[in-house]
């Protein structure tokens, strides 16, 4: 579930060049806070899927809840 609710995410992200700072600038539109700036578009793309990890990781410990991607749904199990 986790590796298919990553494949949704990336799925969605979207990849601007930026020529003010000659950057990539990458983002996931639906996930808020979840975005990369890197000199190639490769990198900003290997950087979003860090930064989308670690907002997984985040959400999950604060117990936060997910949007559903592609009819795929995180859900938090708290212990009894």
């Amino acid at each position: 579930m986790l590796t298919a609710y990553i494949r949704a995410a990336l799925r969605r992200a979207r990849c601007d060049w930026l020529p003010e700072d000659k950057t990539y600038y990458c983002q996931i539109a639906d996930l808020p806070g979840v975005w990369a700036n890197a000199t190639t578009e490769a990198d900003a793309r290997a950087e979003l899927q860090d930064a989308l990890e670690g907002w997984i990781a985040l959400g999950l410990a604060l117990h936060h809840p997910f949007p559903v991607l592609d009819g795929i749904e995180m859900r938090v199990a708290l212990a009894g």
